[in-house]
């Protein structure tokens, strides 16, 4: 847990009591929240068994879509970092026998897209 204790204080980084406290009705027996990523209304979530996506919908962002993808259906994964003009990094991630992306999303500066890469790459590989 080293790794996951040194992101905490990174912005973008979400608050773990708060994740536990607003998406336990999500978890499996014996699945619990390593870390997760706040995005401006959207969520990653790590657990220890799979990626879970929260995309919340419309302007009041009452509609929410849970996306849960198996770590070992990962494929591939790519990170691109931004720039000095395109303020946005962006990850994509692959699932098995797609030839497109299954899942893109950008990030602003606010998110360690290094870190949001090694996490990844901690479950996947």
């Amino acid at each position: 847990m080293g790794l996951f204790s040194s992101l905490m204080g990174n912005a973008g980084v979400a608050n773990p009591d708060e994740l536990v406290k607003e998406y336990s009705m999500l978890l499996a027996e014996g699945e619990n929240i390593e870390i997760g990523f706040k995005l401006i209304r959207d969520v990653f979530i790590f657990t220890n068994k799979r990626l879970i996506l929260v995309d919340k919908q419309g302007i009041t962002g009452s509609k929410v879509e849970y996306l849960s993808i198996a770590y070992k259906s990962i494929s591939r994964f790519s990170v691109q970092t931004s720039g000095h003009f395109d303020l946005d990094a962006e990850l994509r991630i692959w699932i098995s026998g797609e030839v497109q992306p299954s899942l893109s999303k950008k990030f602003n500066k606010q998110v360690n897209v290094y870190d949001l890469q090694r996490i990844l790459a901690q479950h996947v590989l």
